[in-house]
């Protein structure tokens, strides 16, 4: 059988199912980007092409990390300071800190800026093993500058060996030159914005940030509506900081994924599992706002919601460069366990951003890989602030 490479002398945890889906000494094939063949060595078939030893490492599916806003100017320090002497995020954010403030130092950056600001940020995640990034925007709140963050987005794509998938946020706050006039800023973003992204191939998805100091139910819904019009499927910042009924308006849109879910109730949660919506936890914000209200895992086993993790990498509320920490956090904070946490950064991240084609070892997927030395896959949960990633396979090519 002819394959294009072969990596042996590997412990695969393939992620078929909810204990790991575990392949002690096993082997993996690539042909043309994709997994040829996956099992025991032992039943690894005659073949041609290069060969791998693996040297005991663990293989997984490439992580995912499914929601940053890796693309911005500027960094927020200073209020992460103010944080500490007391005030609060809401307050920082209706004194015209926050969102404001990154999206002044955005829109004076030009996109060459922007992407060579974002590169380190994203090489932290590849060295750990991700292979493929959502990238929001949400810094611009106007037409041009919103279209600017996407592109930067989309160029990163080809200066790494990584998957870009960019979101549409551009209803992430209410610019101030908008003040006093929601319904513009939303109309704007629903007739003008969201069409051009669309028609520009620039957006994979469309975002929106509903809570008490972003945008109300019935305005995200009529972003949500211009999004299917257009062909985009929808996320949702939901139920941060108020339980707004936002994890079960992202379920009534059938969105890919509503992400936070501090506060969302049982019901918004049930819904989202019979929906197919997929929970987004972000533990970096959890940790860095010193929240005290954590989602409820409990609903969500119940009722069988898919849950992901991811970094929310962002300048205020998670400065996280660290998807493997986000692993910890998540079964330090949130209580997940190992096997819901590393499901939560392949194959539920995927289905969080709409991709059927990796996140699991089997055949057919993309030949995304990350290799760990590590005996065991706990291990990427248990170590604070380590780095035990000893390679990285993009579509079937070392990267």
């Amino acid at each position: 059988m002819s394959f294009d490479h072969v990596w042996v002398n590997a412990n695969l945890a393939t992620m078929r199912d909810d204990a790991l889906g575990v392949i002690e000494d096993g082997a993996i094939a690539a042909r043309d980007g994709r997994i040829a063949w996956v099992g025991p060595r032992a039943g690894l078939p005659a073949h041609s092409g290069a060969v791998t030893d693996s040297k005991g490492a663990w293989i997984l599916p490439g992580l995912i990390d499914c929601h940053t806003h890796l693309v911005f100017g500027g960094n927020r320090s200073a209020e992460f300071e103010a944080r500490l002497a007391g005030a609060s995020y809401e307050e920082i954010a209706r004194s015209g800190g926050g969102i404001l403030s990154t999206m002044r130092a955005t829109r004076a950056a030009d996109e060459e800026a922007l992407v060579q600001a974002a590169l380190p940020r994203l090489d932290a995640l590849l060295r750990e093993g991700v292979t493929t990034v959502e990238i929001k925007s949400g810094y611009g709140l106007e037409l041009d500058a919103e279209l600017k963050q996407l592109r930067a987005a989309r160029s990163l794509g080809l200066e790494r060996e990584v998957t870009i998938i960019t979101s549409l946020l551009a209803a992430h706050a209410l610019p101030p030159e908008f003040a006093g006039r929601r319904e513009d800023y939303v109309r704007l973003v629903a007739e003008q914005i969201i069409p051009r992204a669309a028609s520009e191939g620039l957006a994979d998805a469309v975002d929106a940030f509903c809570e008490s100091i972003a945008f109300t139910p019935e305005e995200t819904a009529l972003v949500f509506a211009s999004a299917k019009r257009h062909g985009l499927p929808v996320k949702l910042h939901a139920d941060q900081l108020t339980d707004c009924g936002g994890a079960g308006l992202a379920a009534s849109f059938g969105a890919l994924s509503a992400d936070h879910m501090e506060r969302s109730n049982p019901a918004g949660i049930a819904a989202m599992a019979a929906a197919g919506t997929v929970a987004v936890l972000l533990p970096g914000a959890t940790l860095t706002l010193r929240e005290k209200h954590f989602p409820d895992i409990a609903a969500m086993r119940e009722s069988g919601c898919r849950m992901a993790l991811s970094t929310d990498m962002n300048p205020g509320s998670s400065p996280a460069l660290s998807l493997l920490l986000m692993l910890n956090l998540g079964c330090t904070l949130f209580r997940l366990t190992v096997p819901e946490a590393l499901l939560g950064v392949t194959r539920h991240a995927a289905a969080a951003l709409g991709l059927v084609d990796r996140g699991v070892l089997a055949e057919g997927m993309r030949c995304d890989l990350a290799l760990y030395a590590i005996e065991r896959p706990a291990e990427l949960c248990y170590w604070l602030g380590g780095n035990p990633c000893v390679g990285r396979v993009v579509a079937g090519i070392a990267a």
